[in-house]
């Protein structure tokens, strides 16, 4: 039988990756799908109306959710088995029609972003630049900011072609820190790589000035004033790479600052922007220790799962943090 289901505002109903066994009609309320567009990376917003299915393909198709899915209101839904939804589309050819006409038109787009895709040549190299940014701190005895960029590396490129320099700058770093204090100590010596990150022509982006003095704030206990920095980092978006960190830091603020339902609300939004967030994995976490503070067990859990089912190597730190939470929540 379909199962009627509830959803408040601003609750996931699933995830990117999911693994998909239902197909949901929305009934009343309003959902929305957020996916990012493969030609342009864009995030794309595809809100659902009431008396509409959505969750078809990967569904039918037996494979993980393309997007997620947002209740953006208060909404109820059936949701129904795969069994259970083709026993009714059979008895209703108009559901048939409406589906192979939705399909058609998103394998026709589909094939038009992959061409274009392919014609295109894109360098970044946010990669090495993120390396340099923690080189400067580095070498300015800036140890607590050196300490959480390479950190932040390892976490965004744990294969990449700095990551075994990283791992010993990120310890001299730690090493450094709790030796001398920030900003205190030997020098570090380094050759042209050490000099301060710059932006093309230039020295070093306001954002990204910005956001490091922000995540000095952070790492000073300063969380408040972290926050509003962070804030305004988000409002300006002058720079969209800084923007959309800052965006993942404002929740950790949050959190921090111990209101946790915000935390929860704020990550929920952020998801829903940036499905492919690179921080996904550490939200995810704090989505699940702030649902644990407040006393439910079983939504924290649940995030906790949802860490260790991602492709996400067994070894990385959020991996293991949310294998340690769970175990602790099923002691």
């Amino acid at each position: 039988m379909p199962k009627a289901l509830q959803y408040r505002s601003g609750s996931l109903i699933y995830f990117q990756g999911d693994a998909a066994e239902l197909v949901y009609i929305l009934q009343q309320g309003k959902v929305n799908l957020t996916y990012q567009d493969i030609e342009t990376g864009e995030d794309m917003h595809d809100p659902v109306q009431p008396g509409e299915f959505f969750g078809v393909k990967s569904a039918l198709g037996r494979y993980p959710r393309e997007e997620n899915a947002v209740a953006m209101q208060d909404s109820s839904l059936v949701a129904f088995t795969v069994p259970e939804f083709e026993k009714m589309a059979m008895a209703n050819t108009r559901i048939i029609m409406k589906m192979l006409k939705v399909f058609s038109n998103q394998l026709r787009r589909l094939h038009k972003q992959v061409s274009n895709l392919m014609e295109k040549e894109e360098t970044q190299n946010s990669e090495a630049g993120l390396f340099n940014v923690g080189q400067y701190y580095l070498k300015n005895k800036r140890f607590s900011q050196a300490k959480y960029v390479f950190g932040r590396y390892l976490t965004y490129y744990p294969s990449g072609r700095n990551a075994a320099q990283a791992a010993k700058f990120l310890e001299v770093a730690e090493t450094s820190l709790l030796r001398y204090g920030n900003g205190k100590g030997p020098g570090i010596s380094g050759g042209p790589a050490m000099a301060a990150p710059q932006k093309q022509g230039g020295d070093m982006s306001d954002a990204a000035k910005a956001y490091y003095d922000a995540v000095s704030l952070v790492s000073q206990g300063k969380y408040q004033q972290a926050y509003l920095s962070f804030k305004k980092i988000e409002g300006a978006n002058l720079d969209p790479e800084y923007a959309a960190k800052s965006i993942y830091e404002l929740g950790r603020c949050l959190y921090l600052l111990g209101k946790y339902e915000d935390c929860i609300q704020h990550y929920t939004q952020m998801i829903a922007r940036y499905p492919k967030h690179p921080d996904l994995g550490d939200a995810l976490f704090f989505m699940g220790q702030s649902y644990e503070k407040r006393g439910n067990r079983d939504q924290a859990a649940m995030f906790y799962k949802k860490i260790l089912s991602l492709t996400a190597s067994e070894d990385s730190a959020t991996h293991i943090k949310a294998k340690r939470a769970l175990k602790a929540l099923e002691a």
